[in-house]
């Protein structure tokens, strides 16, 4: 417990300074992802913890003082979470990261509840949800799996690559999104369609 009220005040420092070296944040994007591969009944609490902490509670901290200290003083702001597809369902067969889905999921439900909440204040709250996109996290998974067999899984028989989130991350930080509020939308190549996510 220590040691995460260490980095919440080191997250909390690092806000503030922005705060101070920018005068204001209008644009908060939460974009932080740990994962844990075990089976479910094997799978260790300090593991779950770990997870949990970054892939939401970490969330709420930061969003929680840049609304406060800037955003509904001002009455304006944009916030967006990243997600992920797999908060959408559970496991597929061969993925067993509960830890990791629970965490997405509650990182949607959060951008509902945020969205509703704050909405009064001129806050946006929305949520995107990729699919699978190489990164170091899912550097394993590819490595294992192959990419022509990931992409397979998808519609448009293609991986997520650098330029397929930027579209609807200006749309959601910009006045184009200004009433959308407390939703989500998967960026996956059509994996949630026929998976049912």
């Amino acid at each position: 417990i220590a040691a995460d009220a260490s980095k919440d005040a080191d997250v909390l420092r690092l806000a503030d300074e922005a705060i101070q070296q920018l005068g204001h944040i209008d644009i908060l994007v939460n974009n932080a992802g740990a994962s844990w591969g075990a089976a479910a009944e094997e799978h260790p609490v300090e593991a779950w913890d770990k997870v949990m902490n970054l892939n939401i509670r970490g969330y709420f901290i930061l969003s929680q003082h840049i609304a406060k200290h800037s955003m509904i003083p001002r009455r304006y702001g944009r916030i967006i979470n990243l997600a992920s597809i797999a908060g959408l369902g559970g496991n597929p067969t061969g993925m067993n990261t509960v830890a990791y889905n629970t965490s997405k999921g509650a990182v949607i439900n959060f951008t509902r509840a945020l969205g509703a909440e704050w909405g009064v204040h001129n806050i946006t709250v929305n949520a995107i949800c990729p699919g699978f996109f190489p990164s170091r996290m899912t550097a394993g998974t590819l490595k294992a799996m192959g990419e022509e067999k990931l992409a397979s899984h998808a519609p448009l028989r293609r991986l997520g690559d650098d330029e397929d989130l930027k579209g609807l991350t200006v749309l959601y930080a910009s006045d184009a999104g200004k009433h959308i509020t407390g939703q989500w939308l998967a960026v996956d190549g059509g994996v949630s369609v026929v998976t049912g996510g």
